[in-house]
């Protein structure tokens, strides 16, 4: 097997800051009852915030005034969030996050609860690559891959190439690293001569930000591809990092796809480019403020904190 160890044994980043990048789940109307599941699932974990639809919101999605609109939660150390966005887009396990378990109990525990009701991708066993390892897709549609030995990083997105994209991984991978800070290759591994698709990635993992991050090329050709349905969010503190990270994911990528902050970037992966202060600003209990700033960021591609911060001072 051909493997590439990249980042330095020991390596100490400096400056990083962890949850910068979150992924964000889209539901139809389960958001809530997802986020209490998976919450009431995994430990250290509870929900953070709540932000609920009020007219402007509704009247763009056709969603109900009042209902739940996104729910932010922890698990593990790990954020999340998830919207309540109507019957759009479907999730699929072409983006998956590994579970590392610390014991095979710890899996046993999680496996009951995440198949029940659930679809079983690879059963739950021992395997070449770990002693105990499952991967199932959840009542709601995520998939989650279990695996022993744990890591210091408990759960981490995974992305597997597939469909249109199938062969991309490293491609991609080099990509995100170069636009991420702080970020490096920790593994990379390619499959063997006639075992998989030549060249392509059996498993990989990196770090972005401080975030780590597992991707792959799926073994066979499937009829799946990256969408919406599961993005990732990229919290910025200035305007200027905003700037940064939608010129940079967003070259090459699909022109149609970029509103209201979110982008698809070249490998067909959704991105939301979001200045922290406008999350503070919409989640403001002056309904009139908070839905001028509905209001004004629902006429944007690129989000303009400038513009947002007039409408939200407006009296």
């Amino acid at each position: 097997m051909d493997t590439q160890n990249i980042s330095r044994p020991g390596e100490k980043i400096k400056g990083t800051e962890l949850h910068d990048i979150m992924p964000f789940l889209w539901f139809d109307h389960q958001a809530e009852e997802a986020a209490n599941f998976y919450t009431s699932i995994f430990e250290n974990s509870s929900i953070k915030s709540v932000i609920r639809y009020r007219t402007d919101g509704a009247e763009a999605t056709g969603q109900q005034q009042g209902k739940v609109m996104t729910i932010s939660f922890q698990l593990e150390g790990q954020e999340f969030a998830a919207i309540n966005g109507g019957p759009i887009f479907k999730i699929t396990p072409v983006i998956s996050f590994f579970v590392n378990c610390e014991t095979s109990q710890e899996i046993d525990r999680l496996w009951g609860r995440l198949s029940d009701g659930g679809t079983v991708m690879m059963e739950l066993d021992k395997y070449p690559f770990s002693e105990k390892y499952g991967w199932i897709q959840d009542k709601f549609g995520v998939s989650w891959q279990l695996i022993l030995p744990g890591r210091k990083q408990k759960i981490a997105p995974c992305l597997m190439f597939a469909g249109e994209q199938h062969k991309n991984a490293e491609e991609a991978i080099n990509f995100y690293v170069s636009v991420f800070k702080n970020s490096h290759i920790i593994q990379l591994e390619r499959y063997e001569a006639g075992v998989g698709p030549e060249g392509g990635v059996v498993h990989s993992k990196f770090s972005l930000n401080g975030q780590e991050f597992t991707a792959m090329d799926s073994h066979m050709q499937l009829p799946f591809n990256f969408n919406p349905a599961i993005s990732f969010v990229v919290n910025c503190k200035t305007q200027k990092e905003v700037d940064y990270y939608w010129e940079s994911l967003s070259k090459g990528g699909d022109e149609t796809a970029q509103q209201c902050g979110w982008l698809k970037d070249r490998f067909g992966i959704s991105w939301q480019i979001i200045p922290n202060e406008m999350l503070e600003m919409l989640s403001d209990k002056d309904l009139k403020k908070s839905g001028k700033v509905m209001q004004a960021m629902l006429q944007m591609k690129k989000i303009d904190l400038n513009v947002l911060k007039k409408a939200y001072l407006e009296d």
